[in-house]
């Protein structure tokens, strides 16, 4: 009887193995929507829509790519970027985001995140993020910050120094409660 022989796997077919990546974002539809997405790009995606279900998925797969929401109904996912970091230090990580702030961004890439994406996210961005080589640096913005989003990200800044104490951001821009109030209500300019 003859002994079958295995045959080392070929590149190809390491390269059709789908890569792990744990989703987690508290909007089911998006996260459906880019679940099915980030699958037809090559990941095996497990998503989630809570910090504590993350957190137990993550222990299980130890995934090697992340993608997570900032705000999320039972934490912040800045959390759970240095809880993946810990468990692998060589994770990648993108953070997403309705609510983009610099003081957000540079506490996600700080905390271990690769990228920083304002929601909707298109896919092809997070994959080029995820798959982008370690110490490559992001292609520079088209057009610049409007002034509207300068002074935007001014008042997110302060807002974050301040432990999101809208009274105590008030005191320092110099402005009435109500009206920051109202300005931290509605979405980023562009």
């Amino acid at each position: 009887m003859a002994t079958a022989t295995q045959n080392p796997p070929t590149e190809a077919a390491l390269e059709a193995v789908p890569m792990p990546l744990l989703l987690v974002d508290d909007d089911a539809p998006f996260r459906q929507r880019l679940q099915i997405m980030l699958n037809r790009k090559g990941f095996a995606v497990t998503a989630v829509g809570s910090l504590a279900e993350a957190r137990v998925e993550a222990a299980r797969m130890k995934p090697g790519h992340a993608v997570v929401d900032m705000r999320l109904e039972d934490g912040n996912g800045l959390d759970l970027v240095a809880e993946l970091r810990a468990m692998s230090p060589d994770v990648r990580i993108v953070m997403l985001t309705g609510y983009g702030n610099l003081a957000t961004a540079v506490a996600a890439v700080k905390a271990g995140a690769v990228d920083y994406l304002a929601k909707p996210a298109d896919p092809e961005d997070i994959v080029r993020a995820l798959s982008a080589e370690a110490g490559a640096r992001p292609e520079a913005p088209p057009e610049p910050m409007s002034a509207d989003r300068v002074r935007w990200e001014h008042i997110q800044r302060i807002y974050e120094l301040c432990d999101r104490n809208v009274s105590e951001t008030a005191r320092r821009l110099k402005m009435h409660r109500r009206t920051l109030q109202r300005i931290l209500a509605k979405r980023s300019p562009r």
